[in-house]
Formats: C-alpha cells, structure tokens, sequence
C-alpha cells in the first residue's frame, strides 16, 4: 500500500463489546496477589551503573523477572522507562541494557513468559498457562486461539502492566514520571499498557506487531502472523471465532484508549509487521501521537538511528 494511501488507512476496527469489561477482570484477578516486587542487586562490574535482578508477580501471580539497571549518581527518585522486549527474546545479560541508564533514566527490562528460544536474549520466566489451551500452531499467536480468557498473549500483556507497578515500587523511581516503550512484540505490548493505564506519560512503539490481525494474517507469510494463516488452514471454519480471540489483543483497539503522547515508527518495507496494520494502531490512537515513516526499511526500521529522536521525546515528556 503506497504512503499516500496508508496516511488515510482507517480500516473499521474489530472490537468485541465487552472488551473493558475483559480487561478490567483480567486485571482485577491479577490485582488481588500482592507485587512482591523484589530488586536483589546484581554485580555486573559497571562502573557507573547499578544493577537489581528483578522479580515481581504478573498475570495470576506468577514470578516474572526483569533487570533493572539506574545510574549510580543520581540524587532523587528518577524518570524511568518501561522497555518491553521483541517476540521469542527475553531479557538476556544486562549488558545489552546500557543506553536509557546512561542517559540518566531508570531503565526496567521485563522478561517474557515461555519466550527466549529465538536465539538472542533468553528469558527466564515461565510460562504456567491454564490447563487445556486447546490446539495451536508453533508459536505464540494462536497458543489458547479458541477462549480469550486462555490465549497466551492475556498473561503476556497482564505481566506488562503489572511491571509499571513494579518499577514505581522502587524508591529510587518517580513514580509520577514513566513512560513504555518497545519494538515489534515490545511495541504491542506498550500500546496494550498505555492503553490499560492512565499513569503511563510516554508511549514509544517502534514498528509494533499485535495490531490489525485479520489484515496482517491475509497480506504477509512473514514472521509471527503467518502462525494465524498455518492455524486456520486446518481450522478452515473456525476464521471469525479466532479472529474475534485475537481481538481481545488488538493493538488497534488498545490504542484508541490510550491517551499519553506517542511515537510510532513504521518500515514500509516490512514483512513481519506490514505498514498497514502499524498505521491502523496510529491513526486510532486516542491521544498526541506521531510517526515516523522509514522508506527503505523492513522490520529493522530507524533501528538505533531512529534514537535520537525518541530520547528528544521523553526529554520533553520528562521535564528535562
């Protein structure tokens, strides 16, 4: 689709009537087990960086982990940034964690449940799901596909708003002060988060995956959706049920309920995660939201030199 059309794509979103209504129960049973955030303090050997290995309880109140890296000088509770990680990666060695804490912030890297197998970052969580998730493809996409209250991606995104509270737990973080951001996966899930929380001041989703699954499981054989497309070529009168599932999980429908500012980026070369179906999550954001169109580019987008940009943005956000 040419960018003169994707600036107008407004697709009608799929949207079940009681999705609050899921949320605020999902969120509301998770909610009655206590935090526990525990920050045990790890020795990585950074001169100007303290690290905490981090474990707090998600969805249903399972441990989840994540790193927490502030800088060493500081004088106050700081800002701090909400990274979630792309699909099939986890949040390996804090060395690969360095740029958000350099830059002053305080930087929480949460893990994924049952990911970490693609070859980059492990994780160290795991995945205890309800017994009988029903059928599936490889992968996570259609992993409990047949009940919303089963499917993978609800304990996923409860453990994301839940790792905000965590952070905020931390004495050394401004709690008034924090912002989510992420790449394909991590950018779905911060739309879901900003979506669900209305204490999130920043929104940055790089090249997001979750969003716009009907369009995207259709137009591309590439990557994670291509889970959706193998699911129903088996399941071939099964295609409305699954799609009404996935929409519990839309970014599409996150985004309209979301109302901090945001930064998108897109790659309209992308196969994993289509330029239409980013630009349906950005054009039904419901609050200040801009974009940032990378001609040339796959699912890599600005990558690292898109950085400047957005440290520019949660400047401004954060007051600095």
């Amino acid at each position: 689709m040419p960018l003169d059309r994707l600036r107008d794509y407004r697709p009608e979103p799929e949207e079940p009537a009681d999705f609050d209504a899921f949320w605020e129960k999902t969120l509301a049973e998770t909610a009655r087990h206590d935090l526990d955030a525990e920050f045990v303090p790890y020795d990585a050997g950074f001169a100007t960086v303290d690290v905490f290995d981090v474990t707090f309880r998600g969805w249903g109140g399972q441990q989840v982990k994540a790193w927490l890296m502030l800088p060493r000088a500081r004088s106050g509770p700081l800002p701090a940034v909400v990274q979630y990680i792309g699909y099939n990666g986890g949040r390996g060695i804090p060395y690969s964690w360095l740029t958000w804490s350099a830059l002053g912030y305080a930087h929480l890297v949460m893990d994924n449940r049952g990911q970490g197998g693609g070859g980059k970052n492990t994780a160290d969580t795991v995945d205890i799901g309800p017994e009988g998730n029903g059928s599936s493809s490889p992968g996570f996409l259609t992993r409990g596909i047949e009940d919303p209250y089963r499917h993978y991606y609800r304990r996923l995104i409860t453990d994301a708003v839940r790792a905000v509270d965590a952070v905020k737990s931390h004495d050394g973080v401004d709690a008034s002060r924090v912002a989510v951001l992420g790449g394909s996966q991590g950018g779905g899930l911060a739309l879901a988060v900003a979506g669900l929380r209305d204490d999130v001041v920043a929104t940055v989703a790089d090249v997001p995956f979750l969003c716009h699954y009907r369009r995207a499981s259709q137009i591309t054989d590439a990557g994670p959706y291509a889970e959706i497309a193998r699911w129903l070529s088996g399941h071939r009168f099964r295609i409305d049920e699954a799609m009404e599932t996935l929409s519990y999980f839309d970014g599409v429908n996150f985004a309209a309920r979301a109302t901090a500012p945001a930064w998108f980026s897109v790659g309209l070369m992308d196969k994993i995660c289509p330029s239409s179906t980013v630009f349906a999550a950005y054009h039904r954001y419901a609050g200040p939201a801009q974009i940032e169109v990378f001609t040339y580019n796959g699912h890599e987008g600005g990558a690292e030199y898109d950085l400047p940009r957005k440290i520019g943005a949660l400047r401004g956000v954060f007051g600095q």
